[in-house]
């Protein structure tokens, strides 16, 4: 089975409440982003039973239950408990029969509490799940929000991805991750960042050595993850090589399968990376905004070229 999210992780960050502390949560996991509230199978109907879902149990489920003879009761708990769900999770603080936490207890399924309202914890959880389930890479590179726009910085090494953050960090940006970037694909439009819990907030500078930014910058200066909306690789400068000086048309590169757009920037001395990172940042904002730069240049120019005739 691919990716998981322990239990543990999920009672921690949702904040539950453990009705089940005999039951030992090692190695419990979720492996579906989607939940499912057992209406339906509280009813008798298991065809099609999504039973490796996190099942959650709200205020109509409870009452539902409420109405049923005891014999039934207890027969339905069996049934579902037979599935090996992952574990089921009472919504609005609702009461919890005796009887079920016994017969989960013995069958190894924890039961969890939360006071939350049954469609809000609900989209919250999937919300989370999403991203914790999501289709994940790492590459090698560095992610810094620049005024809302997550740049990814990639090129090889030692070319100077690190100093350029460093520099950015300074202006009043925010560093995500340095060195190793781990890209989360959270929908077909969105891949989101951060950094491996290791080298969180560090960054990696030659001749000095490993710096905490956090601490040296303060709590400003990080952020934990972002979504990357623009992709610039440094490189060389080559002078045989055409650079774009014009940026009609846009290039992107792929993660993940989704695409991302991307520039080139070549390396020279004196030329400032951070100011030039800001500047593509702008730049992209201003195009998801409708104004482009480059299509005004060519207006202008096709313009004053139709006076002149």
């Amino acid at each position: 089975m691919g990716q998981g999210v322990s239990l543990r992780e999920i009672v921690e960050k949702m904040n539950l409440k453990n009705l089940t502390s005999d039951v030992d949560l090692a190695g419990k996991e979720v492996h579906v982003p989607d939940i499912n509230r057992p209406a339906l199978q509280l009813a008798g109907y298991f065809d099609h039973f999504d039973s490796d879902r996190v099942q959650i149990i709200g205020y109509v489920e409870s009452t539902y239950l409420q109405t049923l003879a005891e014999e039934k009761k207890l027969k339905m708990y069996d049934e579902l408990l037979s599935h090996k769900i992952p574990c089921l999770i009472f919504s609005r603080d609702l009461e919890v029969d005796k009887e079920l936490l016994e017969k989960a207890t013995a069958s190894d399924t924890p039961v969890f509490m939360t006071g939350k309202s049954t469609s809000s914890f609900m989209a919250e959880l999937i919300r989370w799940l999403n991203v914790k389930l999501a289709p994940s890479i790492s590459i090698h590179g560095v992610l810094v929000d620049v005024y809302g726009v997550g740049v990814l910085i990639m090129g090889e090494s030692g070319i100077g991805k690190s100093e350029a953050a460093l520099e950015l960090i300074k202006r009043g940006h925010r560093l995500v991750t340095d060195d190793v970037v781990e890209i989360r694909k959270v929908s077909d439009d969105t891949l989101v960042g951060s950094a491996p819990d290791i080298t969180r907030h560090f960054i990696e500078l030659r001749g000095i050595g490993i710096v905490d930014v956090k601490s040296m910058f303060g709590v400003q200066s990080v952020r934990e993850t972002q979504n990357i909306d623009l992709v610039i690789t440094l490189e060389e400068w080559n002078k045989e090589k055409e650079y774009d000086r014009l940026g009609l048309e846009e290039n992107y590169t792929d993660f993940l399968g989704n695409r991302v757009v991307c520039h080139n920037i070549p390396i020279r001395p004196g030329r400032n990376l951070a100011i030039i990172v800001e500047s593509a940042a702008v730049n992209h904002r201003q195009k998801q905004m409708g104004y482009n730069a480059a299509q005004e240049l060519y207006k202008r120019v096709q313009e004053s070229l139709a006076k002149k005739k």
